[in-house]
């Protein structure tokens, strides 16, 4: 017996039509061509699947098998056609992003607020055990969006800019270094540094300014949250480097004060990297759109 995910819906239109005749109407076929499938349908059964001197037209025992596997199945098999069709459209999808920018937590999170209210039917997660073979498992699939602040020159990958943002001097507002309009890198030579516990190679303060310089700072502490590293700060336990949006949306004192890097200051620009088929798609696009303008809100505020 070759069973076809017609016949099934054939037995079930027929079942709920009550005869041939409107079923055919509801699966937009001729009445003979309808009841040739069913007389074909039944050949393959070896057994009738209706009762066919009732009026209604009634289903038979072996009919009322095949509606409850149809009743079973095609739902399901509805399902999908359902997804693959909003996916066609770009109403669904998956976005599974991986952050290479530790304090990116932050913004992201107002922009996956107000994402998921405008596409509900897209998958939304955040990997950050996979920062830091972030661009491989893009490349791979495995993630859908990569937040970094160094892009890369790879095939099938397209980096979109974000926004640009100054990383930060941060020191207690007592310390020796808060006094000077700017810091240098020798002024770090004998400071405790607080960053987040990412590697150095992602860190602006040894990327752009520390290691050119070939300074290293007396130690380094590692925290993960920004309000604790803002209470370490302003109880005089160190010194950090944070970026200036950060510093607007984090506010934990009045008790440290911020400085530029280098008298003309340091700009770095944060990047989102997707897969150069996936820009276009209307919601990755809506994405990149609301990742770009939050942080230019945060700077209004």
């Amino acid at each position: 017996m070759h069973l076809e995910f017609r016949h099934l819906r054939t037995i079930r239109a027929i079942h709920q039509a009550g005869g041939v005749g409107r079923a055919a109407e509801l699966l937009n076929l001729t009445q003979s061509a309808l009841s040739h499938q069913v007389k074909g349908l039944e050949d393959q059964c070896g057994v009738e699947l209706f009762v066919r001197r009732t009026k209604p037209l009634r289903l038979s025992a072996a009919g009322m098998k095949l509606l409850r596997l149809a009743e079973d199945i095609l739902p399901k098999i509805d399902a999908v056609e359902d997804e693959f069709i909003a996916l066609v459209a770009g109403k669904s999808g998956r976005l599974h992003i991986a952050i290479e920018c530790h304090a990116c937590f932050e913004w992201l999170f107002p922009v996956l607020e107000r994402f998921r209210h405008a596409w509900p039917d897209v998958d939304v997660d955040i990997r950050p055990g996979l920062a830091f073979g972030a661009l491989p498992a893009l490349s791979r699939e495995d993630v859908d969006v990569v937040i970094s602040s160094d892009p890369e020159d790879i095939d099938g990958l397209t980096f979109t800019p974000l926004f640009d943002y100054e990383p930060r001097f941060v020191a207690a507002a007592n310390h020796p270094l808060a006094q000077k309009p700017f810091v240098e890198a020798e002024d770090f030579r004998d400071q405790l540094l607080i960053t987040y516990p990412v590697e150095r190679g992602r860190l602006d303060i040894f990327t752009g300014l520390l290691g050119p310089a070939r300074i290293e700072p007396r130690g380094v502490r590692h925290v993960e949250l920004t309000a604790v590293i803002l209470m370490l700060v302003a109880s005089g336990r160190g010194v950090s480097v944070l970026p200036d949006w950060v510093l607007r949306e984090v506010k934990y004192s009045s008790d440290y004060v911020t400085l530029p890097l280098t008298e003309g200051g340091m700009t770095k620009r944060l990047f989102a990297a997707t897969r150069s088929e996936d820009v276009m798609k209307p919601f990755m696009a809506h994405f990149l759109r609301l990742a770009h303008t939050e942080p230019l809100k945060l700077q209004r505020a």
